[in-house]
């Protein structure tokens, strides 16, 4: 026969482990704090942004067209590939005396661009916000002074280059996201914890618990009564042992 769970029967399992599953949740965030806090390390971000144009070398009266907007935005796939290869990244690591690899700086730097926009933003994220911003320029400088020889174009100008700021706010981690996310784990965690150790309960502790167990009805039940069930009259009432000791001894 099927089992079947009421809302009740899931709200009292709940209410009968609500410190354990607000124990976890605490828990959770507070080491979601400690590991923000304290152990990850912060990351800035700085960007630089160039466009896609006509060549400085036309004549200044002549028109734009079209079909060379066009061109110049499909060119831009192509930039985005070519500003993270080794030919470029190799030069900007010479130049700038990293000390990384041309893959360690590829995993830094991030290129996009809008959709039909000829403007690439070249984004770079490092521990050092200084050093975020001197890669981020240093790549677009070293891509604008590579790509005419290995295009044959010269059509990358720099429209914004990166500027260091002194209130740069870093972009992860992200305290208030982690913790929020830490607490929605804990409680589905504390939640899952609650009604796995009350599958695994199999202790006997009410009338239900005996029929369904050992399978027969249940003839008759005997109640516990405590003292404040009795009442202070009833106790009152009643002689202690030591009294009736006491009295047997004065009798004999």
């Amino acid at each position: 026969m099927e089992e079947t769970i009421s809302l009740k029967e899931i709200f009292e399992v709940l209410k009968k482990r609500l410190w354990m599953i607000l124990a976890v949740t605490a828990g959770a965030a507070i080491i979601s704090a400690i590991v923000t806090f304290f152990i990850l390390t912060p990351t800035y971000e700085a960007s630089s942004e160039f466009i896609v144009n006509q060549s400085e070398s036309m004549e200044q009266d002549t028109p734009y067209d079209v079909n060379d907007i066009r061109t110049n935005v499909e060119l831009i796939s192509t930039y985005n590939v070519i500003i993270k290869s080794p030919a470029i990244l190799d030069e900007v690591i010479e130049t700038m005396n990293l000390q990384m690899s041309a893959e360690e700086l590829s995993n830094k730097i991030e290129v996009s661009s809008a959709e039909e926009s000829q403007v690439v933003t070249v984004t770079v994220t490092d521990e050092s916000h200084p050093m975020a911003v001197e890669i981020a320029n240093g790549t677009v400088e070293t891509f604008q002074a590579e790509i005419p020889e290995l295009m044959n174009v010269d059509n990358v100008n720099i429209l914004s280059p990166a500027v260091e700021r002194v209130d740069a706010s870093p972009v992860s981690p992200k305290p208030l996201l982690n913790i929020a996310i830490a607490i929605v784990v804990g409680l589905m965690v504390g939640v899952g914890l609650a009604f796995l150790l009350e599958y695994l309960d199999n202790t006997i502790k009410t009338e239900q618990d005996v029929e369904k167990t050992l399978g027969v009805p249940l003839m008759g039940v005997i109640s516990t009564v405590s003292e404040e069930d009795l009442g202070p009259e009833t106790m009152n009432s009643q002689p202690s042992r030591a009294s009736k000791v006491r009295g047997e001894s004065v009798g004999t």
